[in-house]
C-alpha cells in the first residue's frame, strides 16, 4: 500500500474568491492554483501554508446549489504514489460509493472518490504538483 499522508481536506464554499481572500488573511495560507473541473461549473482553489505544501486546503465552489448547514468539510483526500494501482486495489475491496473510474483534472491531477464505513468521503489523489 503507498499511501503517503493527507493531500488536502476539500471545503464546500459558496464564492472561492471570498474564501481565498478568508483563508490568505484570517488563517494565514498561501492560494496556490485555482483550476477548473472537467465538470464547467466547478471550481477548485488549493492552498497551503507557505513553503508547507504537504498539507494543502481545497476550496471547492459549484458542486453544489445547497451548502449543507454542518458538514462543509466535504472529504479528505489522501496522496497516493500510483492512482491506478490504489484504485484497482479499493476496487477489490468493494467500498461504498467507489467511483465508476479515475478522474483526470485539467491540470493532469488525478483522483477517485470512495466512502469510509460511516459515509465520509475519501478520496485518493495523485497530484501533478
Amino acid at each position: 500500500m503507498a499511501v503517503r499522508k493527507i493531500e488536502h481536506v476539500g471545503i464546500m464554499v459558496s464564492s472561492i474568491e471570498q474564501s481565498i481572500a478568508f483563508y490568505e488573511q484570517v488563517v494565514g495560507l498561501q492560494h496556490l492554483e485555482t483550476i477548473g473541473h472537467i465538470d464547467a461549473q466547478i471550481r477548485l482553489a488549493f492552498l497551503a501554508f507557505p513553503g508547507h505544501s504537504d498539507t494543502e486546503i481545497e476550496l471547492v465552489q459549484g458542486y453544489s446549489d445547497q451548502l449543507p448547514q454542518e458538514g462543509r468539510v466535504h472529504h479528505v483526500a489522501f496522496s497516493v504514489d500510483d492512482v491506478e494501482e490504489e484504485f484497482a486495489r479499493i476496487r477489490g475491496l468493494e467500498p461504498n460509493g467507489l467511483d465508476a473510474e479515475i478522474t483526470t483534472l485539467p491540470n493532469g491531477s488525478r483522483y477517485f472518490f470512495f466512502d469510509g464505513p460511516d459515509g465520509e468521503r475519501l478520496e485518493f489523489f495523485q497530484s501533478t504538483r
